[in-house]
């Protein structure tokens, strides 16, 4: 696992985190959400079709939660200015915060996956370890967006053709330097407990991209918080 620490689990503090809004000029902060509860889902960039889809069913379950005194956050590894670009044309409720080196997936312990060597007999370390022909072996198609399951790096491809969307230069250096990190959501209290997490793909690959639907975030706030 190298430096990874694992997820954070219920019962644990969330860490501090300071991260600029691209959707308002602001900075949004752990100490300033205190008193709040809040749901916080950690994404890899706007190169992922599969995480900006998500971004959107989140804004489509934020009315449910904020019913249920839960603030909507979605944090991306993409830089601030790109970030606020596509989102001009594409905006969204959801408050969404900017990490381009991922350092906050990492405090809450997102995993990020790392290639093992091809040495016989290695065991997989999932998800945080993995040889390439157990990543390359995966077949997804979450939501049944694709005709048919698909490699993970070739289901993203199709996806970002099928929406119009070409990688710039920026999007393309998140991508080579963060394609493996994994994405995780976590419920947090007023008090900064987290009370539910959620992480990408427990069980292995072929779960890659398969995020919670909306009625698993409303039962998770409904049940989950003091």
């Amino acid at each position: 696992m190298g430096d990874q620490r694992r997820p954070l689990l219920p019962g644990e503090p969330a860490p501090a985190f300071a991260l600029p809004a691209a959707n308002l000029e602001a900075m949004v902060s752990l100490d300033s959400l205190r008193g709040r509860a809040f749901l916080i889902g950690f994404y890899r960039g706007l190169h992922c079709p599969f995480c900006r889809r998500q971004v959107l069913q989140l804004a489509g379950v934020q009315a449910d939660l904020q019913a249920l005194g839960v603030e909507t956050l979605a944090v991306i590894n993409t830089p601030v200015e790109r970030a606020r670009l596509y989102f001009r044309h594409r905006p969204t409720p959801v408050r969404l915060l900017c990490d381009p080196d991922c350092l906050t997936h990492r405090a809450f312990g997102v995993p990020y996956l790392e290639f093992q060597p091809e040495t016989e007999g290695e065991r997989s370390g999932w998800p945080y370890r993995a040889s390439m022909a157990e990543f390359g072996a995966a077949r997804i198609n979450p939501g049944g967006a694709l005709p048919a399951p698909m490699q993970p790096m070739e289901a993203n491809a199709a996806l970002n053709a099928m929406d119009g969307f070409e990688l710039d230069q920026t999007d393309q250096a998140i991508f080579e330097s963060h394609a493996t990190q994994l994405v995780g959501h976590f419920l947090v209290d007023g008090s900064g407990i987290v009370r539910w997490a959620q992480i990408e793909a427990r069980d292995g690959p072929n779960g890659l991209c398969s995020f919670p639907e909306a009625a698993q975030f409303i039962a998770a706030a409904s049940s989950s918080l003091p």
